[in-house]
């Protein structure tokens, strides 16, 4: 798939079949999620894939109840780790760690729907 066709084609999905993403897959997606930019290349992100019903349903509670998070086959956590960022100081924690992590979420929901695999 064509790069711009991918962003302008991606659409947020909700509902989700129950078929099982295997572990290259995965790989592949989190692969796409360590290109993306990061502040002084710190790459402070860190990535969680979670299979297990009730970290997901606990995941699902976090995310204010809506149902549908708990429902996908696999749940990619994207976390912040603060001390990799550190360098900068209040605004690395408080808003470089924030950009560098939504720019590797970015690319998993991007790398995901070019596999043809829906996300939200």
């Amino acid at each position: 798939m064509e790069t711009l066709d991918c962003i302008r084609n991606r659409r947020s999905v909700r509902r989700y079949l129950r078929t099982p993403v295997n572990d290259g897959v995965i790989k592949e997606i989190i692969g796409a999620a360590i290109c993306a930019p990061s502040s002084g290349n710190l790459q402070n992100w860190e990535f969680v894939a979670v299979r297990d019903q009730e970290t997901k349903n606990k995941i699902r509670d976090a995310c204010y109840g809506q149902g549908f998070v708990s429902e996908a086959p696999v749940i990619i956590v994207v976390c912040s780790n603060n001390k990799r960022i550190s360098k900068y100081g209040e605004s690395g924690r408080d808003l470089y760690s924030i950009q560098n992590v939504a720019a590797a979420a970015e690319n998993i929901v991007l790398a995901a729907w070019d596999i043809g695999l829906g996300s939200c």
